[in-house]
């Protein structure tokens, strides 16, 4: 256990220790990870990965998002904020985290090296901490979550997720602490996008709903049969 200690330089070095000591935690969660694979996990998690594997499903997200709020001009506004929260999510950690941080992939650190399972010879790019993967996952499959309030269609992205999650850490090219700090930071942008969205764009309510709520309305309304 480490002691707190009023000495300023103490508390530096204890910090620098437990620093130390969460980045060897995530590198044998990696490793442990990385080094359960098979060959056709290979390549299950390969496409997993993949973004163009996932574009089915994203058309699938488009249409139930039209069929729940029949309108073009609240559809399309919707989908500028899948675009700008997914975007953001995109460059808040490629853009921005990525090239400041400097924190090297699993595949790319010298002290790995012949210890990460490359599938493919997949190495992705030079760094890794925050993933985009994460946060971009996390911020589609989190605000379409909170705008179809099914929780069968949450139940399944969730899994969806954590699925993308885990193929990046299986393909070794990234730690659990860069897939948490992805999906920190796509789970903040989707609800601040969903935010924005309640309150200047869905405050009227879907025609479906209104609908079905005049519809109840009249049932209310009509007398009861003998």
């Amino acid at each position: 256990m480490i002691i707190l200690s009023p000495n300023g330089h103490d508390y530096f070095r204890q910090a620098k220790i437990l620093i130390i000591d969460i980045l060897s935690i995530d590198t044998d969660i990696l490793l442990w990870i990385n080094g359960h694979y098979t060959e056709w996990l290979d390549t299950f998690m390969w496409y997993v990965s993949r973004s163009s594997t996932w574009i089915p499903l994203y058309v699938l997200l488009v249409g139930l998002i039209v069929l729940k709020y029949r309108s073009w001009k609240t559809v399309l506004l919707i989908l500028l904020g899948f675009g700008v929260a997914v975007g953001l999510a995109d460059f808040t950690t490629s853009g921005i985290i990525k090239p400041l941080v400097c924190r090297l992939r699993p595949t790319h650190e010298p002290a790995l090296e012949g210890m990460v399972h490359l599938v493919n010879g997949y190495t992705g790019g030079l760094y890794g901490f925050c993933s985009s993967h994460a946060a971009n996952t996390m911020a589609c499959g989190l605000l379409f979550s909170l705008l179809y309030k099914n929780k069968y269609a949450t139940t399944g992205l969730m899994i969806w997720v954590a699925l993308n999650c885990y193929s990046r850490m299986y393909l070794g090219v990234h730690y659990p602490g860069d897939i948490l700090c992805g999906l920190l930071i796509g789970a903040l942008l989707a609800a601040l996008v969903y935010v924005v969205l309640a309150r200047w764009v869905l405050t009227a309510g879907s025609p479906s709903e209104l609908q079905n709520s005049r519809h109840e309305d009249d049932g209310a309304a009509r007398p009861g049969g003998s």
